[in-house]
C-alpha cells in the first residue's frame, strides 16, 4: 500500500520546525527516524496532511553524558546511543536495552526519542525511561515544558506530545551508586516485539539488597514499574528472588493477544523478574568490587 497524499516540509531550524508544526496542528506528523511512522503511513493507519522532516534541524543529534545522567537528542539513532561508551558508563541499562531493540537495520535509522514518543507498550526504551524516572523535554511555539516519565505515557501509542509540539530530548538520570541493572525479554524471534520484557535495577548496601525495582513491557497499555521484595538468599541467584517473581505475577494483569495468553505472559513475568533481578544484583556486586567489565 501507499501513504495518503501529504505535504512534505523540511525545515532548516528549530524555530521554523515549530512554526510549521503550529500551522499544521493535529494534521501534522514529525519524521525523525521514521521506522514506526512510515509503516503506519503505508498501511494508512494514519493519514496526516503534513509531514515535517526534522532531520536538518541542528542541535538535535547529540548525546550528552555526565555523572547525573544522559541526555539524548531527538535525532540520536538507537545504534549511535548503543555505541556511545560515555552513556553506557553512566547508565549501562541503555546499552542493555538497545541491544534488544528490533534489528540492526532498524537501530541504524530509528531514534530513541522517537520510540518514546511512539509509546508502544512493547518498546524497550519506554521501560528504561520509566525505571530511571526520566523525562522528555517538549517544545512548541509557546515555549518548552518537561514531562516526567510517569506522566509521559498516556496509553498505547499515545504520549504527552501533543499537536504542534516536538520532543527535543530525553533525560535518563543516573542510578544511585552500587546499583546494577539488567534487561531481559522473551520474543518469538530475536528482534521481534517482546512477549514480555523486564528492566531491573538492584541496589546493594553493604552486601545486602537495599532496593529492587523492575519495569515491564508488553504487560499493560503503558510501562509498569514495581518495587519488589528482597531476596531470601544469595541475590545473584534467580531462585532467591522467588517472592519477587510471585509479587510481579500477582501485580500484573496483561491482556491476551495472537502472540500469547494472559496466563503465559504472567508466567513469563515471574520467571524473567527472577532472572533479571539476579543478573542486576551480580552487576551491582561487580561494580562495587571495581570489576572493569561490570
Amino acid at each position: 500500500m501507499k501513504p495518503s497524499p501529504f505535504t512534505y516540509h523540511r525545515p532548516e531550524g528549530l524555530a521554523e520546525a515549530l512554526d510549521v508544526l503550529a500551522e499544521a496542528g493535529p494534521d501534522g506528523k514529525v519524521l525523525a527516524g521514521g521506522q514506526s511512522l512510515l509503516p503506519i503511513l503505508s498501511m494508512r493507519l494514519a493519514a496526516p496532511g503534513h509531514l515535517i522532516d526534522v532531520n536538518r534541524v541542528p542541535g538535535l543529534d547529540a548525546v550528552r553524558s555526565g555523572p547525573d545522567g544522559v541526555r539524548v537528542g531527538a535525532l540520536v539513532r538507537h545504534a549511535a546511543l548503543e555505541r556511545d561508551d560515555g552513556a553506557a558508563a553512566v547508565l549501562p541499562l541503555l546499552r542493555q536495552a538497545l541491544r534488544l531493540v528490533a534489528h540492526p537495520t532498524i537501530r541504524n535509522r530509528g531514534t530513541t526519542v522517537g520510540s518514546l514518543v511512539h509509546a508502544d507498550p512493547s518498546g524497550e526504551m519506554t521501560a528504561v525511561l520509566a525505571l530511571t524516572g526520566g523525562s522528555v523535554q517538549i517544545a512548541a511555539t509557546a515555549g518548552r515544558r518537561t514531562v516526567h516519565a510517569a506522566d509521559f505515557f498516556l496509553g498505547p501509542l499515545t504520549s504527552a506530545v501533543g499537536a504542534g509540539e516536538l520532543a527535543l530530548e530525553a533525560w535518563f538520570p543516573a542510578l544511585p551508586p552500587g546499583t546494577g541493572t539488567a534487561f531481559v525479554e522473551v520474543a518469538r524471534r530475536h528482534g521481534d516485539y517482546a512477549v514480555c520484557g523486564v528492566a531491573a535495577a538492584v541496589s546493594l548496601d553493604g552486601g545486602r539488597v537495599g532496593s529492587a525495582r523492575a519495569a515491564y513491557i508488553s504487560m499493560a497499555p503503558t510501562p509498569v514499574v514495581l518495587q519488589l521484595p528482597p531476596p531470601d538468599g544469595d541475590p545473584g541467584e534467580a531462585a532467591s528472588w522467588r517472592a519477587a517473581g510471585g509479587h510481579a505475577t500477582a501485580a500484573l494483569d496483561p491482556d491476551a493477544d495472537l502472540h500469547a495468553s494472559a496466563e503465559y505472559r504472567r508466567h513469563l513475568a515471574g520467571v524473567l523478574t527472577r532472572r533479571a533481578l539476579a543478573e542486576a544484583a551480580r552487576a551491582a556486586a561487580a561494580t562495587r568490587s571495581g570489576d572493569p567489565d561490570a
